[in-house]
């Protein structure tokens, strides 16, 4: 019998910790606080705050997920646990979103963000091959081995953090200070119970790719011990950064003048700088939003790689093949190169709704699967335990929930259609799942 083909268990704590990190920190810091004022109507008040609540959303959500990743550290992250928890159908569907519309649409909105970022150094007409280029880069970079990946992933972080430091520390310095900050929570007129959901949905964005080193737990040297330290403490620090440079923005600028600048980050740098530190800035940028990219091709591949092991995709046998350097070349070339489909849209808030949206339905799930497994696997190993259970876990799951009702009924007309799409999409995976069965089974 052929001996079965296994990734490489070699990566350690410092790469899950720049994956959590890396694929979070992208471009939401730098370009939603745009969509931020714009709904609170250039109030800066519930704007700060929702950065807050939605990252003590997101902790809870982290620490809820870790106790289910920790006790099944497998590659393909979510897939594997709801297959735990709910069957290999529900696994396939959450692989199958993943697959087909959450990583290739996160990578495409980053490419998009990222070709955008360059005009100002390339010119307009470069935007598309810009953005088209930035995928295949990712796709050949992940295709050298998962160390490479990993390393370079190490790289962009490290890039990304200093011009966040830097606009964090001179935006305080040479910020004037004299700009609202907590007050007043939302414009007049609005109403701030409906303002949050937008709010939230904006700032989810920017938390996204958390779970992500769930994803690459099967190649983790000691997923017990570095997995819960990864996902916590990552989500944690992204929180304290994330507030913190929202509120060095507001010492510079006003929340008014923010609501009408695309590039808020860049229109800060600007103004701390001059026109020299604004382009660099944007380069810093730059590199932040293809580290994000580089992370979501990194976890996003694993999931394909998974479901291929299974044999529940169409070519899984080729999707499933591993290179020289023990990485599964061809599911990252299928993740990227559906990400550079969508990239032709050229439509940064539209792929991230999408991916959004998509996502959570299912991270919702995976909420209740550990209450689930709690249940029906009393005397399961679990090396760490969610604290406060069930508190932590409800706290979660009720606020997945919102997010998933906050797009379905109260977010407008287009996002609306756009969460439909998503979900048929999603449930086009039952008839393939069913067809890939029944030839395995054949």
């Amino acid at each position: 019998m052929e001996k079965k083909q296994e990734l490489k268990k070699n990566l350690g704590m410092s790469t899950a910790m720049a994956t959590v990190v890396g694929c979070v920190i992208g471009s939401g810091v730098f370009f939603k606080p745009q969509a931020i004022y714009t709904a609170t109507g250039g109030a800066p008040g519930l704007g700060m705050l929702a950065w807050l609540i939605t990252g003590l959303v997101c902790i809870a959500a982290a620490m809820t997920f870790a106790e289910v990743a920790i006790m099944i550290p497998k590659t393909g992250g979510m897939v594997v646990y709801l297959e735990e928890a709910f069957g290999k159908k529900v696994g396939f569907l959450a692989g199958w979103m993943q697959s087909i519309l959450f990583y290739p649409a996160m990578i495409a909105a980053l490419a998009v963000i990222f070709a955008e970022q360059a005009t100002l150094f390339v010119g307009d007409g470069f935007k598309l091959p810009m953005a088209i280029g930035a995928i295949i880069f990712i796709i050949i970079l992940n295709s050298l081995g998962s160390a490479v990946g990993g390393g370079a992933q190490v790289i962009f972080t490290i890039c990304k953090l200093i011009p966040l430091i830097l606009l964090m520390v001179f935006g305080f310095i040479r910020g004037s200070g004299a700009n609202p900050i907590f007050t007043p929570m939302v414009g007049e007129g609005l109403n701030p119970a409906v303002i949050l959901g937008q709010l939230m949905i904006a700032i989810l964005f920017a938390f996204e790719g958390w779970t992500n080193v769930g994803a690459i737990a099967g190649e983790m040297k000691n997923p017990g011990k570095d997995l819960p330290v990864a996902i916590v403490g990552g989500v944690s620090g992204i929180m304290a950064v994330y507030f913190t440079i929202n509120l060095a923005y507001l010492w510079v600028l006003p929340a008014n003048e923010l609501m009408n600048l695309a590039a808020p980050a860049s229109a800060v740098a600007i103004a701390i700088f001059g026109d020299v530190g604004g382009k660099i800035i944007s380069v810093g940028i730059m590199i932040s939003v293809l580290g994000a990219a580089n992370g979501f091709i990194l976890s996003g591949s694993r999931v394909t790689y998974s479901l291929a092991e299974e044999g529940t995709l169409p070519f899984s046998s080729s999707l499933a093949k591993i290179n020289k350097a023990q990485v599964p070349t061809n599911s990252i070339i299928l993740v990227g190169g559906i990400g550079c489909l969508f990239a032709i849209s050229g439509q940064f808030n539209r792929l991230t709704d999408l991916a959004v949206f998509s996502c959570w339905i299912f991270y919702t799930l995976t909420f209740f699967a550990v209450i689930r497994l709690r249940k029906t696997q009393p005397d399961a190993v679990r090396t760490y335990k969610v604290p406060l259970y069930p508190v932590i876990p409800a706290i979660a799951i009720i606020s997945g929930i919102y997010v998933v009702l906050n797009q379905l009924l109260m977010s407008g007309s287009t996002t609306r259609l756009l969460a439909i799409g998503s979900i048929i999409l999603t449930l086009i995976g039952l008839p393939i799942y069913n067809m890939t069965t029944r030839k395995k089974a054949n």
